[in-house]
C-alpha cells in the first residue's frame, strides 16, 4: 500500500499544482487551519544550518538509542530506586485496566466532525486510549512483573489495526479533505505523530519482552511507523508545518517534528535514512526558528507556549543529547528569548497573560521550564519550574502519566527540581516590541496590587481574536477585567465562521465599538505606534487602533492609551477623530467580578479578594451590564461564575473627542 502511495504521490498533478499554485496553496492550508498567514515573515537565520551542514554530522549522531537516559525495563534496580509513592501510584493507576476493552474509532466518529462540526466525538475515546497506554506503560515500568505486558500488546495492537492516528479535524491536510481518513495517503498531524512516537517508546521499553510473546508484534510496530510517520516525512515537503512552502509556521512545526524525530531516532534502522530524516527535521526546525520574532515572544499566547516555544526546547535537547552536545543552540539570545517568555507572560498561579487562544489558567510544565532554565542557565526560569513544580504537588510524587518522554524526564528529574529553590517570576515590567505585548504589576516580587498587560498586534496572528489594542487587568493575583479565552474547539473555531464565535470579537473584548462596527480580521487590520514606557512610579502603553477597523467604521484615529500609576490607580483613555457618526459607539470592559452599577459615574467590582471601583464621566455616558452564562466547559475552566460585559455607550458622540477610565481601590468622590 505504502509504495503504492508514495508512486501516486510522484505521479500525480493535483498535488503537484496545489503546491506550485500559491493561491490553492493558501487555501487548503486555511482550509484547515483557518488562520495560516501572517504579516511577518520571519528572518533566515539558519541556527541548525551550520549544524546539519557541517561534515562531521553524520560522525555526531550516536548509535542507535545510546542517547536514551532512562533505565531500560530490565534494569529493574534503577526503577526501584524511583520514590515507593510514584511507583505505587502509577501501579494503582494500571491495575484500573487489567480488563479494559479496547474501544475501536469507528468511521462515524470521524464524519461527525463534517455533519455536526464537533470534534469531540472522535477525539474523547482517541485520548481515552492513549491515556490507558500510557498509565499501562507506566505501571509495567514501576512494577517489572509483566502483568500488564498483555494489556500493552492490546492497545499497541489497537493503534496498529487503526488507519489513521491523527484526530477527524485534521483530515483536510489530505487531499479527500474532511470526512474519512484515507488508507492511500498517510498524513501526518499532531495525532498521528503523537500515535507514532508512543509506540516507538513502547517498542524501546518491551522489544524483548514482545518477542518472548510473539515476534510479530514488533515486526507490525515497525510497519506501522513506518507507513504512517517515516515513509511520508520522508516522501513528501508539502504538509503545511514543515514551513517549506509557506511563509507561516505555528506551534505545529515544533510539534510534529518532535514527534518523527523520535520516531526517526527509535526506529530507523537504516543509517543513511536516519541522517537524511534528522538533517530534515532540522531544515523544518529551522523555519519555526525563523519565523519567531527576536523578542522570543508567543504570539499564539503562553497557553501554547508548551507546544511552541517549550516544544522547541525539547526538540533542540533531544538534538543536543543525540550529538553527544554538539549541536548546540542555547547560548543564542534568541533561543534564551524564547524561553524566557513564559516568565514574562506569568501574573500570578495559575494566571497567565491570555491573549489568543488560551485561558486565563494555565497548567504550565514545570519539568521543561526547569530544564529549559538549566540549557541556557538562567536561575529565575529554573526557580519558576520548581516554584510550578510545588504548586503541582510534585513533593507528594504526584507526576501524572502524561505523554511518555515528558513523563519520563519528569520522574528522573523530580528531586532535582525538589532541591532547587523556588521563587515567581513577579516581573515589575516588561516590553516585547516585536511581538507588541508588554505587562506591569505595582512591584516587583509581589502579587499584590495591580498588574496589567496590553498589546498592539495585528488580526491574523497565529490562533487569531480581534484584539488589537486590548488589555486585561487582576488585583492581587486575580482576575478583575479579563479575556475569556476560547471555548472547546469545533469546525467552527478554525473555519470561516470563526469571527461569528463571541470569544473572537473585539467587543468581547476591552476594545471601542466604533459606529456599530467591530474590529475586521485579516493581516491590514493591525495596531500601529505602540508607546511604552516604565518607571518607577508609572508605566504607559498607548497605541493607535483605528487601523484595526474596516473603513465602514469611519474613524480616523482612536488612540487608545493605559497608564499605571504604582500602588494607586489604573486608567484606560481614548482620543479620538472620526469621519463620520452614523452608528452606535460604546467602550466595552469584560469582567469576572460582581457588579454593582447603581451609582451614576462609579461601577463597584467585587472580585474573589477585593473591591475596586470604575470611575465614569455619567453626564456623557450610560453603563449597561451584560451577565454572560458560560456553558462551554473548556472556559468554564477559567470562568466558574460566569462573566459580565460592562457596555458604556455615548450619550451624544462627537467627532473628536477624548473619554476615560479610572479603577481604584477608592470608591471617589
Amino acid at each position: 500500500m505504502i509504495t503504492r502511495y508514495v508512486q501516486n504521490f510522484k505521479k500525480e498533478n493535483t498535488m503537484l499544482t496545489i503546491i506550485k499554485n500559491n493561491c490553492l496553496k493558501f487555501l487548503l492550508c486555511a482550509a484547515f487551519f483557518g488562520l495560516i498567514n501572517s504579516v511577518y515573515a520571519g528572518e533566515n537565520r539558519g541556527l541548525l544550518k551550520q549544524f546539519y551542514k557541517n561534515s562531521e554530522f553524520r560522525k555526531w549522531i550516536l548509535p542507535q538509542n545510546e542517547w536514551v537516559k532512562y533505565p531500560d525495563y530490565a534494569d529493574r534496580e534503577a526503577w526501584n530506586k524511583l520514590p515507593v509513592s510514584l511507583r505505587q501510584s502509577y501501579i494503582r493507576q494500571a491495575e484500573k485496566y487489567a480488563d479494559y476493552n479496547w474501544p475501536s474509532i469507528p468511521a462515524s466518529t470521524y464524519l461527525d466532525f463534517v455533519r455536526t462540526g464537533s470534534r469531540e466525538v472522535m477525539q474523547i475515546p482517541y485520548r481515552e486510549r492513549r491515556n490507558v497506554l500510557n498509565a499501562l506503560l507506566f505501571g509495567e515500568l514501576a512494577e517489572g512483573k509483566g502483568r500488564f505486558i498483555d494489556q500493552i500488546v492490546n492497545g499497541v495492537w489497537a493503534y496498529c489495526e487503526q488507519t489513521y492516528w491523527g484526530l477527524s479535524a485534521h483530515l483536510t491536510m489530505q487531499r479527500e479533505k474532511a470526512g474519512l481518513p484515507d488508507v492511500e495517503e498517510p498524513i501526518i498531524d499532531l495525532g498521528a505523530g503523537s500515535a507514532g512516537a508512543t509506540l516507538a517508546w513502547i517498542h524501546h521499553f518491551f522489544k524483548e519482552e514482545f518477542d518472548k510473546i510473539n515476534p510479530l508484534i514488533n515486526r507490525r510496530i515497525k510497519k506501522e511507523i513506518t507507513d504512517k510517520i517515516l515513509t511520508p516525512f520522508y516522501a513528501r515537503d508539502d504538509f503545511w508545518w514543515m514551513g517549506f512552502k509557506t511563509e507561516f509556521v505555528n506551534n505545529w512545526n515544533p510539534w510534529c517534528n518532535y514527534n518523527v524525530l523520535n520516531c526517526i531516532l527509535l526506529m530507523e534502522e537504516d543509517k543513511q535514512k536516519q541522517i537524511s530524516g534528522i538533517r530534515k527535521v532540522m531544515r523544518s526546525v529551522d523555519e519555526f526558528i525563523n519565523y519567531y520574532h527576536n523578542d522570543g515572544g508567543c504570539e499564539e499566547g503562553p497557553g501554547y507556549w508548551g507546544h511552541a516555544g517549550g516544544k522547541l526546547f525539547e526538540v533542540l535537547d533531544l538534538l543536543y543529547r543525540v550529538s553527544g552536545e554538539k549541536i548546540n543552540v542555547f547560548d543564542h539570545e534568541l533561543i534564551k528569548n524564547i524561553g524566557r517568555y513564559i516568565c514574562k507572560a506569568y501574573i500570578a498561579d495559575p494566571y497567565f497573560i491570555n491573549f489568543a487562544d488560551a485561558g486565563a489558567r494555565i497548567h504550565s510544565r514545570p519539568g521543561v521550564i526547569y530544564n529549559y532554565g538549566k540549557r541556557i542557565k538562567d536561575p529565575d526560569m529554573m526557580a519558576f519550574g520548581a516554584f510550578l513544580a510545588r504548586e503541582q504537588d510534585w513533593e507528594e510524587y504526584n507526576i501524572p502519566a502524561g505523554k511518555i518522554e515528558t513523563t519520563l524526564n519528569n520522574i528522573f528529574l523530580v528531586d532535582e527540581v525538589l532541591d532547587y529553590s523556588p521563587k515567581e517570576p513577579l516581573i515589575a515590567h516588561f516590553w516585547l516590541p516585536d511581538t507588541e505585548i508588554m505587562g506591569a504589576r505595582d512591584r516587583a516580587g509581589a502579587t499584590d496590587g495591580f498588574y496589567f498587560a496590553a498589546k498592539g498586534g495585528y488580526n491574523k496572528e497565529s490562533h487569531n481574536h480581534n484584539d488589537a489594542g486590548s488589555f486585561v487587568l487582576y488585583y492581587n493575583g486575580k482576575p478583575c477585567i479579563v479575556d475569556a479565552g476560547v471555548g472547546t474547539y469545533t469546525k467552527r473555531t478554525f473555519g470561516p465562521e470563526r469571527y461569528d464565535i463571541w470569544t473572537m470579537q473585539s467587543q468581547y473584548h476591552n476594545l471601542p465599538k466604533i459606529n456599530g462596527h467591530d474590529q475586521k480580521d485579516g493581516k491590514e487590520f493591525k495596531a500601529t505606534d505602540c508607546r511604552f514606557s516604565a518607571n518607577s512610579k508609572t508605566v504607559n502603553f498607548s497605541v493607535e487602533i483605528a487601523t484595526a477597523y474596516p473603513t465602514k467604521a469611519g474613524v480616523k484615529s482612536w488612540r487608545r492609551s493605559y497608564r499605571l500609576k504604582r500602588g494607586k490607580s489604573f486608567k484606560i483613555s481614548d482620543k479620538f477623530q472620526l469621519a463620520s457618526n452614523n452608528g452606535e459607539t460604546s467602550i466595552n470592559f469584560l469582567t469576572s467580578c460582581s457588579v454593582d452599577t447603581t451609582t451614576p459615574g462609579k461601577v463597584k467590582l467585587s472580585g474573589a479578594d477585593f473591591t475596586l471601583w470604575l470611575a465614569y464621566n455619567a453626564a456623557s455616558m450610560a453603563v449597561s451590564k451584560e451577565p454572560i452564562d458560560i456553558r462551554d466547559d473548556k472556559l468554564k475552566k477559567s470562568w466558574p461564575q460566569g462573566l459580565t460585559r460592562l457596555v458604556f455607550s455615548f450619550k451624544k458622540m462627537n467627532l473628536s473627542g477624548e473619554n476615560s477610565f479610572t479603577i481604584s481601590q477608592e470608591p471617589f468622590q
